[in-house]
């Protein structure tokens, strides 16, 4: 990444307030609040006067993100990560609790707001095969969220795509290119390169490297590592993988049925895990026996 690719992307990272989104985020306000958060689903009824049944994929999470931190959420699947994931992108609604991006319930704002709400919080999704439209190019793939959440001209759109695929360690050549022209790796640069395009604070990344080969994970997080350290992004990675949480978090919750069961640092729960399951978890993460032959 060049050091002028860098200016001209940090330079605007926060440039956007001043169109719309939030103002600066005081020192002793959590970029991300999330308080007692619950969502149950109702199930079709078995019967035709018998209630529905629930399932009640959260039971009253709570935690925050600081700026330019970043927290792993970790557990099986089932175990409630997705839903997590969409509520904190509003693209769900809690049965309640709360949800706060820069102290603003984003359940409480209307239309117009949450929309400018959404240049801060951006998401990178675990399938860089299916995230993609294959029916449009790098250039208006990478350029969407600005063309949705922003008043710019094509050719600034353009000239922002290039700048983000370049972040990221793609050409700006590539931007006439289609996604089939790509390698998974690749794609998920793109897919981030798409979301560092409004510069937000706050990237919501759910699996975003289990989908890749494990040479290939390693060059993604080192990516992510990097764009945090220039522009201060904060993360919330969801993941099963706790090698991968290791390596991108400062803080950990594990959650196991809709409840988180234990929290702190990596360091700390991979040496001294409290919780049975997290216990579990650690445990079923496969080792290497170099003096154990098959």
């Amino acid at each position: 990444m060049s050091a002028s690719t860098i200016d001209s992307i940090a330079s605007q990272h926060y440039g956007v307030m001043a169109n719309g989104g939030f103002d600066s985020n005081p020192e002793d306000t959590p970029l991300l609040e999330v308080q007692n958060l619950a969502r149950h689903y109702a199930l079709p009824r078995e019967k035709l006067f018998a209630p529905p049944a629930r399932v009640e994929a959260l039971n009253g999470v709570s935690f925050c993100v600081q700026q330019g931190r970043s927290l792993g959420i970790v557990g099986e699947s089932g175990s409630g990560k997705s839903t997590i994931a969409r509520l904190v992108m509003a693209l769900d609604v809690p049965t309640s609790g709360s949800v706060r991006l820069l102290g603003r319930d984003l359940q409480a704002l209307g239309r117009a707001e949450l929309r400018a709400a959404r240049r801060d919080l951006q998401m990178v999704f675990q399938d860089p095969y299916g995230s993609l439209d294959p029916r449009q190019t790098v250039a208006r793939i990478v350029a969407e969220p600005l063309e949705a959440l922003t008043e710019t001209s094509r050719s600034e759109r353009r000239e922002r795509a290039g700048a983000s695929l370049a972040a990221v360690g793609l050409r700006t050549s590539d931007m006439d290119k289609y996604p089939h022209e790509f390698s998974g790796g690749q794609r998920q640069r793109i897919a981030i390169a798409r979301a560092l395009i409004t510069r937000p604070r706050l990237i919501v990344a759910d699996e975003p490297v289990s989908a890749l080969d494990v040479s290939v994970q390693a060059q993604v997080l080192n990516l992510m590592q990097d764009l945090q350290q220039e522009f201060g992004i904060s993360y919330l990675l969801i993941s099963h993988d706790l090698a991968v949480v290791n390596h991108l978090c400062d803080e950990v919750c594990v959650l196991h049925r809709g409840l988180i069961v234990e929290r702190g640092t990596p360091q700390r729960l991979f040496a001294q895990a409290e919780h049975p399951y997290t216990q579990a978890l650690l445990s079923a993460v496969p080792r290497a026996e170099p003096t154990v032959r098959a």
